[in-house]
């Protein structure tokens, strides 16, 4: 179960589309099926994209869903000393925890539905691992994280962090009180998230009950990628199928529909998504791995900055980062 819910989602603010105004329900233009891999020492991934047309996707880069995985004592990996430039990594944890070490002397703990929220900028280096404790022990891991690409005026600026602590997250309820919705960031039927964007986005997690609906506004100038955590349903005008490690891409519209199917099997009993949405940049995007720029020229650059050092390294410290 998601570490970030209430007892009773019907004490909570509702959200739903004006009736009056009809907005148009956006439909599903295309399902991509996440891949499975594995990332850092070797934990394992499913990636929805990349993989599909980068305008689809944009401002996004890249959605990883870390676990859902129980770890036996001795099995945790993590994502030793790496490099980013150009964009910002959106680290959720839903149950589980990981410690995050950086090259400007940072770090902490991201547990339990807590999110960093880390503007790259112009360069740094981190590592994301897990505790020692969950080395030693074992227990469950689960997380999302997310890149957002940043628009060329802003991929110099220095790094930058939030740490969106569970507790902060908004929380909103649909029509039936069958859906709980997180709001991560961006805006919601009148409700902000705490994450402070640097391109506009929406980021949602929702948790259906079997047989309850959401019907939210979603503002037409941004994108509405929907990928579905764990369980069954259904989203967009059409009802469309949507499944576990699956990711709907919807068309044009001022509204947004998701329903959970009546029936979840007894691992997943309710039907978890992301929704995610952003004002496209529009700019060229040229990746490669853990660097996000607009020419193959900064690319290379950023390649050089690396390996001489200019992106500085991660001090050694001696500490076992406790719980927040």
């Amino acid at each position: 179960m998601p570490a970030v819910t209430v007892p009773d989602p019907l004490i909570l603010p509702a959200v739903e589309v004006d009736g009056a105004r009809t907005p148009r329900f956006r439909q599903v233009q295309r399902l991509v099926e996440a891949i499975k891999t594995y990332e850092g020492e070797g934990f394992p991934v499913r990636r929805p994209f990349p993989g599909l047309d980068r305008a689809a996707a944009d401002p996004f880069i890249l959605l990883d869903q870390m676990g859902e995985v129980q770890y036996a004592p001795g099995e945790a990996k993590g994502a030793p000393d790496h490099p980013h430039r150009g964009f910002e990594t959106v680290t959720y944890m839903i149950d589980g925890e990981f410690v995050h070490r950086d090259s400007t002397g940072g770090g902490g703990v991201i547990a339990n539905g807590d999110t960093q929220w880390m503007t790259a900028g112009a360069g740094i280096v981190h590592s994301e691992m897990p505790p020692e404790r969950l080395v030693r022990s074992g227990g469950l891991f689960h997380g999302v994280q997310l890149w957002v690409n940043l628009p060329a005026a802003k991929k110099w600026s220095p790094p930058r962090y939030q740490d969106i602590a569970a507790r902060s997250v908004a929380l909103l309820r649909s029509a039936d009180g069958g859906a709980l919705v997180r709001v991560i960031a961006g805006e919601l039927g009148g409700v902000k998230g705490p994450g402070v964007t640097q391109t506009p986005i929406t980021y949602l997690h929702v948790t259906l009950l079997p047989g309850s609906r959401l019907e939210m506004p979603w503002r037409p100038d941004h994108n509405a990628l929907v990928y579905a955590l764990g369980g069954f349903g259904s989203v967009g005008a059409e009802g469309t199928p949507l499944r576990s490690g699956q990711l709907a891409v919807l068309g044009p519209g001022g509204a947004v529909r998701v329903d959970g199917s009546g029936e979840q099997d007894s691992r997943t009993p309710t039907f978890d998504v992301l929704v995610l949405g952003g004002r496209p940049i529009g700019e060229p995007v040229v990746q490669y791995g853990p660097f996000v720029m607009n020419t193959r020229e900064e690319i290379v650059q950023a390649i050089a900055d690396y390996q001489s050092g200019r992106m500085g390294s991660i001090p050694a410290v001696h500490f076992e980062a406790g719980p927040r």
